[in-house]
């Protein structure tokens, strides 16, 4: 039997498909939008109006590009073997910087006002990724306990910009970053798309995801195989801290207000979550981005799934812990060997005997 015919075979296919780490998340999701969509007619219609995509699965994709942003720069970072637990706070601290530069100015509606408060916000996240990156590779602080200083401190540090206040602005070019549309398509999506595609041309087409892989799996063996552990891990906590201040940009951007108790209030615990449910260890090593876009999907899938079958916002967390365990375990290695010794073997085809 010849290669195309074994990859062809109804029972090899299945047992690919059964163990691809994608399969039950991407079940998931199916089931919780058919479920939507039984409860609520027309969740899943889409319409145009004045030349915009708008309906409930454009709000899902809108909604999905924060926790992309943020598990984006999360799997970068658990790749090493890290964590970062401050990146709720990096959104806080640079909404709160860039709507208190627009709240100094003259004319908060200026493109070139928007324009500053933007790059602003963002260089305060790649410092605060650079302090990160700082305190585990230079000082030796374990990466849970030094992100932990800046996710408790964080909140404190946008209290003190925004002097304690809800700080309001009315701008609409930097309303326009988070309920804007480019051709049609809304814009957090369209962000979170260019981002997507930039970091995994940088992990894919370049030694940087090698590194990467290296550093996670063995730092020691790396080291010795020329790879600087130090200057990658730096660099992973630079990228992490810049997409957690825009995606803080991207989320606060419709409402305008930076609300420094609850801009980005346990969105790491989500970040992570994503990640999870994309198909990366926490452990290190190997990671996989495509499988941040269906758990960024399925993460708000079910927070809307919430909402639309009336249940008490409260118990979001809760559903969210039992979608993750039902993937996990659907996904764990020992499940896997399981189905796989209890599933039809193929027989193979007895040779003929070669007669003198």
């Amino acid at each position: 039997m010849n290669a195309s015919a074994r990859g062809t075979n109804p029972v090899t296919l299945f047992q690919r498909v059964s163990q691809h780490g994608l399969l039950w998340p991407v079940l998931a999701l199916v089931v919780l939008l058919l479920a939507c969509g039984l409860k609520s007619p027309g969740f899943l219609d889409v319409a145009t109006r004045d030349g915009n995509l708008y309906g409930q699965l454009i709000d899902l994709l809108r909604n999905s590009a924060t926790p992309l942003l943020l598990a984006l720069g999360m799997c970068l970072v658990i790749a090493t073997g890290g964590i970062d637990l401050s990146v709720g706070a990096v959104m806080a601290i640079s909404l709160a910087v860039s709507l208190t530069h627009l709240a100094s100015v003259p004319d908060p509606s200026a493109p070139g006002a928007v324009a500053t408060a933007v790059v602003l916000g963002l260089v305060l996240g790649v410092v605060i990724g650079a302090f990160n990156g700082f305190m585990v590779t230079a000082l030796g602080i374990q990466p849970f306990i030094a992100t932990m200083i800046l996710m408790v401190a964080g909140r404190g540090i946008a209290m003190l910009i925004t002097k304690g206040q809800i700080t309001t602005v009315t701008s609409p070019p930097f309303k326009s970053i988070g309920s804007g549309f480019v051709l049609g398509v809304p814009v957090p999506v369209v962000i979170a798309g260019i981002v997507f595609v930039l970091v995994a041309l940088a992990v894919r087409r370049t030694a940087l995801g090698m590194f990467l892989e290296a550093v996670g799996t063995n730092r020691e063996a790396s080291r010795l195989a020329g790879v600087s552990a130090r200057s990658t891990t730096w660099v992973v906590y630079v990228i992490a801290g810049l997409l957690a201040a825009l995606a803080g940009i991207v989320y606060g951007a419709p409402t305008m207000a930076a609300d420094a108790n609850n801009i980005g209030l346990l969105k790491e615990l989500d970040a992570i979550m994503v990640v999870v449910l994309g198909g990366t260890r926490l452990d290190g090593g190997r990671f996989h981005l495509g499988g941040l876009v269906v758990g960024a999907l399925l993460l708000s899938t079910l927070e809307r799934a919430v909402i639309v079958f009336e249940l008490p916002s409260q118990t979001t967390p809760l559903f969210k812990a039992l979608v993750l365990i039902a993937v996990c375990v659907a996904a764990s290695p020992a499940l896997r060997s399981r189905w796989k010794s209890r599933a039809p073997r193929t027989r193979r085809p007895v040779p003929a005997e070669v007669t003198a």
